[in-house]
């Protein structure tokens, strides 16, 4: 992970959070996956209430997407873009 990109998640975590961090980056990759698939499953058995704006907002995009009026951009680019409009490289 970019130096830089590790301080921005790292910026609101306590100091026991980032030493947790430290140790799972220091495990291989692929304990790593299953570690960031575990952290994310515990976080979707609790799932977050959306306003029915944004639930509404959510099925059309999703509606856009599948009738092709939009086209998904891939992470990597939709990354550039937003590091370029921050001034980051």
């Amino acid at each position: 992970m970019a130096r830089g990109r590790r301080r921005s998640y790292t910026r609101d975590m306590t100091s026991a959070a980032k030493r947790i961090l430290d140790e799972a980056l220091a495990l291989p990759e692929d304990e790593r996956a299953e570690l960031a698939l575990a952290l994310r499953d515990s976080l979707t058995e609790h799932p977050v209430s959306l306003s029915s704006e944004w639930t509404a907002e959510v099925g059309n995009r999703i509606r856009e997407l599948e009738d092709g009026s939009v086209k998904a951009v891939p992470w990597s680019e939709l990354e550039a873009r937003v590091n370029e409009s921050l001034g980051r490289d």
